[in-house]
């Protein structure tokens, strides 16, 4: 009659203590609170990244304004016609919009 193989040694020496873990309090508190503050960090770290996405979505509606100014002179002037200037003005509308939102959905979210 052969052994009992290390793998299987393992596996129930895990469950074994896998058992004994779950029914000490402490290690449950333990894990309960590295759950809670990981979620918690997780959720700042959310936050944190869209308003730095509005940020920079702020600063490309800002370069598109710009650009429109600039195609918008050029039209006036009648240097181009007014398909540049509609471009960057929409390019600075959407991009001004994403980051509008992007502060918007942060805020929604810290209630």
């Amino acid at each position: 009659m052969p052994g009992i193989s290390t793998v299987r040694k393992l596996g129930i020496f895990g469950r074994v203590a896998a058992r004994q873990a779950g029914q000490v309090r402490w290690l449950r508190a333990g894990y309960s609170a590295a759950r809670i503050t990981f979620r918690h960090f997780g959720h700042v770290l959310h936050l944190l990244w869209l308003e730095i996405a509005g940020v920079f979505f702020l600063f490309f509606a800002l370069a598109g304004g710009l650009a429109f100014w600039r195609e918008y002179q050029k039209w006036q002037a009648g240097k181009i016609g007014p398909g540049r200037a509609v471009l960057a003005a929409s390019f600075a509308l959407v991009f001004l919009w994403f980051g509008v939102s992007s502060f918007w959905r942060a805020r929604r979210r810290t209630g």
